[in-house]
C-alpha cells in the first residue's frame, strides 16, 4: 500500500500519530468480518470491534475546559465506531496537560459532557471516557502558575511542551514537578473515582478508560526510570510497589463504577516522555504484572499500547497480554484493516481502537466494509480550535 511517513521531528502528537498512515484503498483485500463481529465488553453489548482511539483535539472552550457543541459534532459523526474511547479527560483542577483538552473535575464540565453522550447514544453509538491526570507533563502555564506533581522531582529533559499544549503558542521547557508525598497521591487516587462517578452516573458514559499510558502521572508510577522513590507505598524498588499507584487507582474506580466498566490503557514499550523499560524483557514482564492484576480485578478490558513513538524499545507485548488477560484484549498503534481482522481471526486480540485513521474517517467502519479509499489526516489541523481539520473531515460518498 502507498505508505505516508510521520516525522516524529515535528513533534507530532505522539498518542495519536502513528509512524505509517494508510491512504490508498483497500483493493486488494476482502472486506473484513471479524471486525463486525459483536464483542461484549464488560456491561456493554458492542455492535462491532472498530474502536476509536482516545485522540487529544484540544477543541474544548478555553480556561473553563468544558465539551462543546463542536466536540459533541464530533464524536457524534463517529457513532457507528464500536466503541468510541474519548481524548485525555483531566480529573483535577490545576492539572490542565493540553492547554484545551476537555475536563470531568467541576459540574459545568459534566454538564458539557453529558451533551456528547447523549447525542453519540442517540446515534447508536456507545463512549467512554478516558480519565487521566499528566503528571509532570502538566505545564504551569496551564494552570496559574501552578507546578505540577509527579511521583519524584524529576522535570522532563527531552523535549519541550508544544506549542498548542500552553497559552503562549510557543515552545516551552517544562520545570521540576514537586515529588508528591504517599498522602497527597492518595488524594489523587480519589480524584480518580470522582471522575468516574461523575462520567458514569452524572454524564453518563457507558464506562471508564483510566489512563495508565505516555509518561503520565499512573505510568510515572510504574516505570522505573521516573519513580525514584526509595520507601512507602508507592516506591520505585520492585514492579509490585511501582504498580501500586495503578491498582489503588484501579480498585478506586471499580468500586464507584464496577469493574464491567472500566478499561486501562498501557503503553509499557512506548519510550515518550522518557519512559525507559531498560530491555525489551522488562516490558514484558511489566505486561504480565499488569494483565494478570487486571483479570484478577476483572476489568472489562485492557487496552495495549503495541509499540513505542520513536522505534527505541521494541518487542512483543501483545502475546504476554493476550496469555494473562482473560477479558477484552484492545491493541493499538498502526494497525491497517487488514492486519486487524487477521489478528483478530487468529485470537491475538478482540478489538482494535483506530486512531488517525478514525480522526480522518467517520465512517470508518462503512468504508471497511465497502472495501472504500481512506481519507489521509492532516496533522497541520490536529490541534486548530474551529471545525477545520475536525468536523469536516467527509463521509463516503453514498
Amino acid at each position: 500500500f502507498p505508505i505516508i511517513a510521520v516525522s516524529t521531528q515535528q513533534k507530532q502528537p505522539y498518542h495519536i500519530t502513528f509512524v505509517t498512515i494508510l491512504i490508498s484503498s483497500n483493493s486488494n483485500m476482502s472486506p473484513p468480518v471479524k471486525l463486525f463481529e459483536a464483542l461484549k465488553l464488560g456491561a456493554n453489548e458492542l455492535p462491532n470491534r472498530f474502536f476509536m482511539a482516545p485522540l487529544t483535539r484540544c477543541r474544548a472552550d478555553l480556561d473553563t475546559w468544558v465539551p462543546n457543541d463542536l466536540m459533541k459534532e464530533y464524536y457524534t459523526q463517529r457513532a457507528s465506531a464500536g466503541l468510541i474511547i474519548t481524548e485525555f479527560t483531566t480529573i483535577k483542577e490545576g492539572a490542565i496537560t493540553f492547554h484545551t483538552e476537555g475536563a470531568i473535575y467541576n459540574d459545568a464540565q459534566v454538564a458539557g459532557w453529558k451533551k456528547v453522550v447523549d447525542s453519540v447514544h442517540e446515534a447508536g453509538g456507545k463512549i467512554f471516557c478516558q480519565i487521566a491526570h499528566g503528571g509532570r507533563a502538566a505545564h504551569p502555564l496551564c494552570n496559574g502558575g501552578k507546578a505540577p506533581v509527579a511521583p519524584s522531582a524529576l522535570a522532563l529533559t527531552l523535549h519541550q511542551n508544544q506549542a498548542e499544549f500552553n497559552p503562549t503558542g510557543e515552545k516551552q521547557p517544562y520545570g521540576e514537578p514537586v515529588a508528591l508525598t504517599d498522602e497527597e497521591a492518595k488524594e489523587i487516587v480519589g480524584d480518580f473515582a470522582l471522575a468516574a462517578k461523575r462520567a458514569v452516573h452524572e454524564a453518563g458514559f457507558d464506562g471508564v478508560e483510566v489512563h495508565g499510558a505516555n509518561g503520565y502521572l499512573i505510568d510515572g508510577f510504574m516505570c522505573a526510570a521516573s519513580n525514584k522513590r526509595t520507601e512507602g507505598r508507592y516506591a520505585g524498588t520492585s514492579l509490585e510497589t511501582r504498580s501500586q499507584y495503578m491498582r489503588d487507582v484501579l480498585e478506586a474506580v471499580i468500586k464507584e463504577v464496577g469493574s464491567d466498566r472500566v478499561g486501562l490503557r498501557i503503553s509499557p514499550l512506548n519510550s515518550y516522555q522518557e519512559m525507559t523499560r531498560e530491555t525489551p524483557e522488562k516490558a514484558v514482564e511489566e505486561t504480565k504484572f499488569i494483565a494478570n492484576m487486571c483479570s484478577e480485578l476483572d476489568i472489562a478490558y485492557l487496552h495495549v499500547m503495541r509499540a513505542d513513538f520513536f522505534g527505541v524499545q521494541t518487542g512483543d507485548i501483545v502475546t504476554p497480554a493476550r496469555e494473562a488477560f482473560k477479558n477484552a484484549l484492545v491493541v493499538n498503534m498502526g494497525y491497517e484493516i487488514e492486519e486487524a481482522e487477521e489478528g483478530i481471526k487468529a485470537g491475538k486480540f478482540d478489538a482494535v481502537a483506530f486512531g488517525t485513521k478514525f480522526l480522518a474517517n467517520p465512517d470508518l467502519p462503512a468504508r471497511a466494509k465497502a472495501e472504500a479509499e481512506l481519507t489521509a489526516p492532516n496533522p497541520a489541523t490536529f490541534y486548530t480550535k474551529d471545525a477545520v481539520g475536525y468536523t469536516d473531515y467527509p463521509f463516503m460518498s453514498k
